[in-house]
């Protein structure tokens, strides 16, 4: 009896965590970081307030928590390394237009500059796109050959937040390959 009571635990806390982690996910979506409380998350989730802290540390913990389950970069870094260059362009030109699917990946974009939020920030920008950008080039100054190209996406961004959204043209997809391809390459030494 002690056993099925012990196997149970487990599986209670973990369902309690995926409420939370559900519930998180739809009030940030729906609005923003910034007002979105973890009260509000708890009642969602129909937990107690304190689970929310014992699981993920705090609100930003939280928040880090959901962004680990949005998509990453892996498919778009993934397939021939010589077309990668006109992958990424295609991307961005993609977001010149329109913003990320995501409801979360958007409130990211919306609350980057949330002191709690830059360090959940940093950190995805690092394990979704830098570092596996980083992973599949060869050569030297990999990292800062992908950090070039990380800033590229963001400026996408920042641009389409700034101005507003812009059709991209198949110029500005052959103008973004050479600025990709410009990153991505080897310099001679």
């Amino acid at each position: 009896m002690d056993a099925q009571v012990t196997d149970a635990r487990p599986r209670g806390r973990e369902a309690t965590r995926e409420r939370i982690l559900r519930a998180a996910r739809t009030l940030f979506g729906e609005h923003g970081y910034e007002r979105v409380t973890v009260r509000m998350i708890a009642a969602a989730a129909d937990a107690n307030i304190a689970l929310v802290g014992r699981y993920f540390g705090s609100k930003a913990g939280l928040f880090g928590a959901v962004l680990d389950g949005e998509p990453a970069f892996s498919d778009l870094f993934g397939g021939d390394p010589e077309s990668l260059p006109r992958r990424l362009a295609e991307y961005a030109a993609e977001r010149m237009e329109h913003p990320p699917e995501s409801p979360i990946l958007r409130t990211l974009e919306r609350s980057a500059g949330h002191p709690e939020v830059q360090a959940v920030a940093r950190e995805r920008l690092l394990t979704a796109v830098l570092h596996p950008l980083e992973e599949r080039l060869e050569g030297p100054d990999a990292h800062a050959r992908a950090r070039m190209a990380t800033a590229v996406f963001l400026g996408v961004g920042a641009m389409r937040r700034r101005i507003g959204p812009e059709t991209p043209t198949p110029a500005d997809v052959d103008r973004l390959t050479a600025v990709f391809e410009a990153c991505l390459k080897v310099s001679p030494s």
